[in-house]
């Protein structure tokens, strides 16, 4: 009979090399925490970190320090698989927008291209009622 320790062993996957040095970093930036994701051209993440995953817990998620260290946490993963220019596509009105960047940037990434979609309101909600006098 076969040893049951080998039989529930799990070979784990190698992440593979990026074939292409150039990625996509999108910082989804709330009020409360900021994520940021490295992907290739094609959408495929390749790398993602957030200000809780760095060990930030509570209100101090959504300071900029926390921010800048998620975007140089998600940098230097992305680097050490093949990454070196970036486009980098900011969305969300959080605290972390500019320190995110600043953290990709020391990491080490070629920043090329920085673009804003954050969604804005155009006309918003239906205002309250007036009360009664």
């Amino acid at each position: 009979m076969a040893d049951p320790k080998k039989q529930n062993k799990v070979e784990k996957k190698k992440k593979a090399k990026v074939a292409s040095p150039k990625v996509k970093v999108v910082v989804n930036s709330s009020f409360n925490n900021t994520i940021v994701s490295v992907t290739d051209y094609s959408g495929a993440v390749i790398a993602t970190s957030s200000a809780g995953q760095v060990g930030f817990s509570g209100s101090r998620k959504s300071t900029a320090y926390a921010a800048s260290k998620a975007g140089e946490d998600a940098a230097r993963k992305a680097a050490k698989l093949g990454a070196q220019e970036a486009i980098i596509i900011v969305k969300g009105v959080g605290e972390g927008r500019q320190s995110a960047i600043k953290g990709v940037r020391s990491a080490g990434l070629r920043i090329t291209s920085l673009s804003d979609y954050t969604p804005i309101p155009h006309g918003g909600c239906k205002p309250r009622k007036m009360p009664r006098k």
